[in-house]
């Protein structure tokens, strides 16, 4: 296959066409014609296989909190791979590194380790069924959980197929997906704790537990309420379901996640991404009686769980120094970044004069081409020329030097200064030019 724009980037796609089904392992990495294929990165600083360096405001989906090639989690990582890297065996660094998190929240009793953030949510709705006996799940419309067929449901329903909004349908995301699959999973609206409890309500002797994420990328970044938390938690002791939530992204908010901001606290919780240090990592923590499914006692063993590179050391290893490392002043200083990132971006917004809007908390935000920032799924729910559009955004950022998530989000590192958030700015200003009078959106 002949080579479209000369670069080795665009050479190794042709090459992974060949052996990868559709080139690449992951979707996401997919932007124009090819993706760009790493050659090392540094801090917040990230270089392709051709030489371009870009400063890294994607830090691979939000897993990188002190930034690539962190020195102290290298240094330990490496004497640990000296002494293996994964055995038959349990570790001590599992249990430094349980102590560790489940002393960064109230209500985390117990913590079990898995491989990534969909396995954390697989094993709560698994151990929310154990333990209620119930097997329905409900979700909010729109929110992504993980690769899972029950956490897909409603992640990406369209106009055409999602429902009136006061009872949204359970849309399947994969072509084969279970009818029973969406008859088991109820869909509810966001931050409308009425409409919400008013479907439960219909639900109440059959959900296992509601899982909602508190700032879901997926429907805008937009923080959940606390009315719509304590509605949802006041539910779900009424009619003895559990709250479940989803902090793989956002437990990085605070030093005990984002539900350290609320007045209840949930019964599940299921993180990955950056506790992992920049290694695949998944964990699922909660109150002592619900995590005892995973244990065989006077009940028997209710949930069988295993897995074969569940809490190895190495990622054990680089968790524990990453979070040791991300103490509340660390995080104090990365929101505090994030809010200086978000009003210039919103001024940057204005100076463009382009229909755009910003959302976010603490070091997560995203850019949309809305003027007005979109409360719900459906009000961020992009047209298509919003779609062209923001591709032209993202790939203009590429050429001045940025690196985004490709829905215009940004997770921030503690390798970043306002230096970084105003190379941002000025960047996403000719970014915004571009887009002014090429697309109407």
């Amino acid at each position: 296959m002949p080579n479209p724009d000369g670069t080795r980037s665009a050479e190794l796609f042709e090459r992974a066409k060949r052996v990868l089904p559709g080139g690449v392992s992951r979707n996401t990495l997919l932007r124009g014609g090819h993706p760009l294929y790493a050659s090392q990165a540094q801090g917040c600083r990230i270089v392709d296989v051709d030489g371009v360096e870009r400063l890294d405001f994607a830090n691979n989906m939000a897993s990188h909190i002190h930034g690539h090639a962190y020195a102290p989690i290298v240094e330990a990582v490496t004497a640990q791979l000296q002494r293996g890297s994964a055995y038959t065996m349990a570790t001590e660094a599992e249990v430094l590194f349980a102590e560790h998190l489940c002393a960064r929240s109230p209500g985390f009793d117990k913590i079990r380790f898995v491989n990534s953030g969909t396995e954390a949510v697989m094993a709560g709705m698994k151990a929310a069924r154990a333990f209620t006996g119930r097997s329905k799940i409900a979700k909010v419309e729109g929110s992504y959980h993980g690769a899972y067929d029950f956490a897909e449901v409603s992640q990406a329903p369209k106009p055409e197929n999602w429902g009136e909004a006061d009872n949204p349908n359970p849309v399947p995301l994969a072509q084969g997906t279970p009818t029973g699959v969406l008859e088991d999973m109820i869909i509810i609206p966001f931050n409308e704790p009425e409409k919400a409890v008013a479907i439960l309500d219909r639900h109440k002797n059959d959900i296992a537990c509601i899982i909602i994420d508190p700032i879901p990328h997926r429907i805008g970044m937009v923080p959940v309420e606390a009315g719509f938390v304590s509605a949802l938690h006041s539910w779900t002791r009424a009619s003895d379901a559990l709250l479940m939530f989803d902090e793989v992204i956002t437990f990085r908010s605070e030093v005990g996640g984002m539900q350290a901001r609320f007045d209840v606290q949930p019964d599940l919780t299921s993180m990955g991404k950056m506790i992992g240090g920049g290694f695949p990592v998944g964990a699922l923590a909660g109150r002592a009686d619900i995590m005892d499914v995973f244990v065989n006692g006077p009940k028997g063993l209710r949930l069988p769980h295993s897995g074969t590179f569940s809490a190895n050391p190495v990622t054990m290893t680089a968790g524990l120094v990453a979070m040791e490392r991300f103490d509340q002043a660390a995080v104090t200083k990365l929101n505090a970044l994030g809010d200086y990132a978000r009003e210039n971006l919103t001024q940057t917004i204005r100076l463009a004069d382009v229909p755009a809007s910003v959302t976010g908390t603490g070091s997560l935000l995203r850019v949309h081409l809305k003027p007005e920032a979109p409360k719900n799924y459906r009000q961020g729910h992009p047209t298509p020329n919003q779609l062209k559009a923001l591709s032209t955004l993202i790939n203009t950022l590429y050429d001045e030097g940025i690196m985004m998530i490709h829905t215009g989000a940004a997770a921030l590192s503690t390798g970043m200064g306002e230096d970084e958030i105003d190379q941002l700015c000025d960047a996403m200003h000719k970014a915004f030019l571009s887009i002014r009078d090429l697309h109407h959106f």
